[in-house]
Protein backbone atom coordinates (compact mmCIF):
# COMPACT_ATOMS: atom_id res chain seq x y z
CA UNK A 1 0.00 0.00 0.00
CA UNK A 2 1.42 3.00 -0.84
CA UNK A 3 1.19 5.79 2.06
CA UNK A 4 -0.14 9.28 0.52
CA UNK A 5 1.91 12.00 -0.06
CA UNK A 6 2.54 14.62 3.03
CA UNK A 7 1.25 18.29 1.99
CA UNK A 8 4.20 20.76 1.81
CA UNK A 9 3.92 24.14 4.28
CA UNK A 10 3.70 27.52 3.15
CA UNK A 11 3.85 30.71 4.60
CA UNK A 12 2.44 33.47 2.28
CA UNK A 13 1.86 37.45 3.61
CA UNK A 14 -1.56 38.49 2.57
CA UNK A 15 -3.01 42.08 2.12
CA UNK A 16 -4.97 42.75 5.16
CA UNK A 17 -8.40 42.87 2.91
CA UNK A 18 -7.41 39.64 0.97
CA UNK A 19 -7.05 38.18 4.13
CA UNK A 20 -10.42 39.47 5.52
CA UNK A 21 -12.20 38.26 1.95
CA UNK A 22 -10.36 35.31 2.01
CA UNK A 23 -11.46 34.51 6.03
CA UNK A 24 -14.79 35.19 5.44
CA UNK A 25 -15.20 33.03 2.26
CA UNK A 26 -13.68 29.94 4.30
CA UNK A 27 -16.14 30.92 6.57
CA UNK A 28 -19.27 30.91 4.24
CA UNK A 29 -18.06 27.70 3.01
CA UNK A 30 -17.44 25.96 6.59
CA UNK A 31 -13.87 25.11 4.80
CA UNK A 32 -10.68 25.90 6.12
CA UNK A 33 -8.11 29.07 5.03
CA UNK A 34 -5.67 26.17 3.84
CA UNK A 35 -8.00 24.47 1.36
CA UNK A 36 -9.81 27.66 -0.24
CA UNK A 37 -6.22 29.23 -0.41
CA UNK A 38 -4.82 25.85 -2.18
CA UNK A 39 -7.70 25.38 -4.90
CA UNK A 40 -7.13 29.14 -5.43
CA UNK A 41 -3.48 28.31 -6.70
CA UNK A 42 -4.57 25.38 -8.28
CA UNK A 43 -7.56 27.17 -10.48
CA UNK A 44 -5.22 30.06 -10.99
CA UNK A 45 -2.26 27.32 -12.28
CA UNK A 46 -3.91 25.12 -14.08
CA UNK A 47 -3.75 25.06 -17.85
CA UNK A 48 -7.03 25.91 -18.67
CA UNK A 49 -7.39 28.92 -16.51
CA UNK A 50 -6.20 31.84 -19.38
CA UNK A 51 -8.59 29.79 -21.32
CA UNK A 52 -11.71 30.61 -19.00
CA UNK A 53 -10.21 34.30 -18.45
CA UNK A 54 -10.27 34.97 -22.04
CA UNK A 55 -13.96 33.65 -22.40
CA UNK A 56 -14.85 35.84 -19.46
CA UNK A 57 -13.43 39.10 -21.76
CA UNK A 58 -14.89 37.67 -24.68
CA UNK A 59 -18.29 37.51 -23.25
CA UNK A 60 -18.24 40.47 -21.46
CA UNK A 61 -16.95 42.49 -24.85
CA UNK A 62 -19.97 40.81 -27.02
CA UNK A 63 -21.76 42.36 -24.06
CA UNK A 64 -20.42 45.66 -24.76
CA UNK A 65 -20.63 45.91 -28.13
CA UNK A 66 -24.44 44.71 -28.14
CA UNK A 67 -24.86 47.86 -25.85
CA UNK A 68 -22.92 49.98 -28.15
CA UNK A 69 -24.94 48.59 -31.26
CA UNK A 70 -28.11 49.70 -29.17
CA UNK A 71 -26.83 53.30 -28.57
CA UNK A 72 -25.88 53.46 -32.53
CA UNK A 73 -29.09 52.36 -33.49
CA UNK A 74 -31.04 54.42 -30.94
CA UNK A 75 -28.91 57.45 -31.57
CA UNK A 76 -29.40 57.18 -35.49
CA UNK A 77 -33.27 57.41 -34.86
CA UNK A 78 -32.78 60.14 -32.94
CA UNK A 79 -31.61 62.16 -35.51
CA UNK A 80 -33.21 60.75 -38.14
CA UNK A 81 -36.27 61.58 -36.44
CA UNK A 82 -35.52 65.38 -35.82
CA UNK A 83 -34.30 65.72 -38.93
CA UNK A 84 -37.35 64.22 -40.15
CA UNK A 85 -39.70 66.81 -38.16
CA UNK A 86 -37.36 69.51 -39.40
CA UNK A 87 -37.16 69.28 -42.87
CA UNK A 88 -41.14 68.81 -42.55
CA UNK A 89 -42.01 71.66 -40.51
CA UNK A 90 -39.88 73.75 -42.63
CA UNK A 91 -42.12 72.46 -45.81
CA UNK A 92 -45.39 72.69 -44.47
CA UNK A 93 -45.24 75.99 -41.89
CA UNK A 94 -45.16 79.24 -43.97
CA UNK A 95 -43.57 82.25 -42.91
CA UNK A 96 -45.59 84.61 -40.88
CA UNK A 97 -46.51 88.24 -41.50
CA UNK A 98 -45.15 90.56 -39.39
CA UNK A 99 -47.76 91.31 -37.02
CA UNK A 100 -48.64 87.36 -36.63
CA UNK A 101 -44.77 87.13 -36.41
CA UNK A 102 -44.49 88.68 -33.40
CA UNK A 103 -47.22 87.78 -31.84
CA UNK A 104 -45.95 83.93 -32.45
CA UNK A 105 -42.39 85.43 -30.87
CA UNK A 106 -43.97 86.24 -27.45
CA UNK A 107 -45.69 83.03 -26.88
CA UNK A 108 -42.53 81.16 -27.98
CA UNK A 109 -41.00 80.71 -24.87
CA UNK A 110 -44.33 79.08 -23.04
CA UNK A 111 -45.15 77.39 -25.93
CA UNK A 112 -41.58 75.89 -25.69
CA UNK A 113 -41.79 75.26 -21.92
CA UNK A 114 -44.83 72.87 -22.71
CA UNK A 115 -42.61 71.35 -25.34
CA UNK A 116 -40.30 70.18 -22.27
CA UNK A 117 -42.45 69.53 -19.90
CA UNK A 118 -43.95 67.07 -22.34
CA UNK A 119 -41.40 65.44 -23.43
CA UNK A 120 -40.46 65.20 -19.26
CA UNK A 121 -43.14 63.18 -19.06
CA UNK A 122 -42.92 61.11 -21.98
CA UNK A 123 -39.20 59.96 -20.59
CA UNK A 124 -40.07 59.42 -17.42
CA UNK A 125 -43.45 57.34 -18.22
CA UNK A 126 -42.82 55.85 -22.17
CA UNK A 127 -43.32 54.57 -24.15
CA UNK A 128 -39.90 55.36 -25.70
CA UNK A 129 -39.74 55.61 -29.95
CA UNK A 130 -37.15 53.07 -29.38
CA UNK A 131 -39.32 50.63 -27.98
CA UNK A 132 -42.36 50.75 -30.99
CA UNK A 133 -39.45 50.28 -33.44
CA UNK A 134 -38.13 46.52 -34.13
CA UNK A 135 -34.84 45.58 -33.92
CA UNK A 136 -34.29 44.20 -36.78
CA UNK A 137 -34.67 47.40 -38.70
CA UNK A 138 -32.92 47.81 -42.31
CA UNK A 139 -30.32 49.80 -42.89
CA UNK A 140 -30.63 49.77 -46.12
CA UNK A 141 -32.05 53.12 -47.96
CA UNK A 142 -35.99 52.81 -49.24
CA UNK A 143 -36.73 53.22 -52.74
Amino acid sequence: MVAPKKKAQMSVYLDPDVMKTLSAYAARREQSLSLIAEAAIASFLSPDADERREAAIAKRLDQVDRRIARLERDMGISVETIALFVRFWLTTTPPLPEPAAKAARAQAGVRYDNFVAALGRRLNQGPKLRQEIPEDTNEAEPT
